[in-house]
């Protein structure tokens, strides 16, 4: 009898892994920082999203260079991963990926058809901001970014250090999740309203931000952090390409 080859399992199961959500977010990673150069040549400041501005402004501080330091993390940061699922590697499929971007772009047409029809026909609220003033490549820019570097830090960071906190606290894991989740949507809408680029605060901008929050913390925890980064920055893309 043959044995199973280790590590064959689903693609839901193997494509939210950490080894599959480096490798798509990687060219997230570098068509981001490309994209920023190329729409922004001669700009005495760099227009980029806020919490990618926090961490390079957190280098900045220690005299680092913030472009070479983030590339170095990001390297770190793979190669760790590659030595920690080094028996995946053997039996990666390349053809996930592309299920993975088709399935990201489902999720994200229907929280364009579900979120933003709620809020703008039931509702009746336009959804405005201030990014509209810049172009469609910077725009594309950091569509990008917000799916990298939000993802990043209000689902793998803000979420876990919720939930962590919630643990110690409430034994029903299901509360502690719902808990964490709720809390860190409510972060995430308000977040939007601070900075140069910050939204103006109404009720319906903030409610649609918080039922975004809320639906890629689900994605999170079910699908993983590629897809949560996928789903974030394909919808920005959606809503910049119809309207």
């Amino acid at each position: 009898m043959m044995e199973p080859e280790p590590h064959r399992q689903s693609y839901f199961k193997e494509s939210r892994s950490l080894l599959y959500s480096y490798l798509i977010c990687l060219p997230l990673f570098l068509l981001y920082e490309l994209l920023v150069y190329i729409s922004q040549p001669d700009a005495e400041q760099i227009v980029r999203i806020s919490v990618d501005a926090w961490f390079k402004g957190i280098f900045t501080t220690f005299g680092l260079n913030a472009l070479s330091i983030t590339f170095f993390i990001a390297c770190l940061a793979g190669i760790w991963i590659l030595i920690r699922d080094r028996g995946r590697l053997k039996h990666l499929r390349t053809s996930w990926f592309l299920f993975m971007l088709l399935e990201a772009l489902m999720y994200a047409i229907l929280l364009t058809l579900l979120i933003t029809s709620f809020l703008e026909y039931l509702m009746m609220i336009d959804q405005g901001s201030p990014l509209e003033d810049l172009s469609k490549l910077q725009m594309a820019a950091l569509s990008l970014g917000a799916g990298l570097y939000e993802e990043l830090f209000f689902r793998v960071i803000l979420v876990s250090l919720l939930l962590w906190i919630c643990n110690r606290f409430i034994e029903t894991k299901w509360i502690s999740y719902t808990i964490a989740a709720l809390l860190a949507a409510l972060i995430f809408s308000g977040v939007h309203y601070t900075g140069t680029y910050g939204d103006t605060f109404t009720l319906g901008s903030f409610l649609f931000r918080f039922l975004f929050g809320l639906a890629l913390n689900v994605i999170y925890v079910l699908r993983g952090f590629g897809m949560a980064a996928w789903t974030h920055a394909l919808y920005d893309l959606l809503i910049i390409t119809i309207r």
